[in-house]
């Protein structure tokens, strides 16, 4: 039995002082501590390499306190897929409409522009108009990822789409591998394309280092414009869709 337990533990909720909701996240692939805000359940999770520095992390937040308060008052309430709603596909909106009868989502272009049709009711509705969108993450990602590749001279990966929120993309050199989360599909093309980029130039560094900026920067120019989009209107896009 050991005498001294950790004080905090990985998974813990914690009650900050203006009343929010504070989650401890242990994620051994972090390279520092962080706070990110998930519109999703609407707390703030505080993101450490290790348990060790769980009390570093929550001391970190509770300093941030007022930023965390300023930041989840202000998150996107979740918008759940429904008829009706204009989801952006790489920059070009896409209105919704529920069909009965209608099976898998399909893409239909009118005079008026392109609407997703698809069938059912609440979450069964919503469920195919998300497996539309992965899709198309799937394609688009995939294809730029190859591109980014054959540019580098790099050999092929596995990819996977997936609706991980702590961060967009991550890339494992060692396996080989790169998930990419797929709701960056509905962000501009060209964030989308950075993403790419992003993740492929890991396999050259796996750091964030100058070095790093510059694979980056040898495939697509400036990448601030990019990152900034997705660090000022990521929470909104996490909590389309639920």
């Amino acid at each position: 039995m050991k005498l001294f337990q950790p004080r905090y533990r990985d998974g813990d909720r914690l009650a900050l002082a203006s009343g929010h909701t504070l989650r401890l996240s242990v994620n051994r692939r972090a390279r520092r501590l962080s706070i990110r805000i998930d519109a999703a359940s609407r707390e703030a999770v505080v993101v450490v390499p290790s348990a060790s520095a769980l009390a570093q992390g929550v001391a970190f937040a509770q300093t941030k306190a007022e930023w965390i308060a300023e930041k989840l008052d202000g998150a996107s309430e979740i918008r759940p897929f429904a008829p009706g709603m204009t989801i952006p596909l790489l920059g070009r909106p896409i209105r919704l409409e529920g069909i009965e009868g209608v099976g898998a989502a399909r893409l239909i272009d009118l005079p008026d522009g392109p609407v997703l049709r698809a069938g059912g009711e609440g979450e069964a509705y919503a469920r195919r108009i998300e497996n539309w969108f992965r899709k198309q993450a799937r394609l688009f990602l995939v294809e730029r990822t190859e591109h980014y590749l054959a540019q580098l001279g790099q050999k092929p990966v596995r990819i996977s789409i997936v609706d991980t929120r702590s961060r967009w993309g991550s890339c494992s050199p060692h396996n080989r591998s790169i998930r990419y989360s797929w709701r960056v599909v509905m962000a501009p093309e060209k964030v989308a394309d950075y993403l790419a980029a992003h993740e492929v130039a890991h396999l050259v560094r796996a750091d964030h280092s100058p070095e790093y900026w510059a694979v980056v920067e040898s495939l697509i120019g400036d990448h601030k414009p990019m990152r900034r989009w997705l660090k000022q209107h990521g929470v909104e896009l996490h909590a389309i869709g639920g």
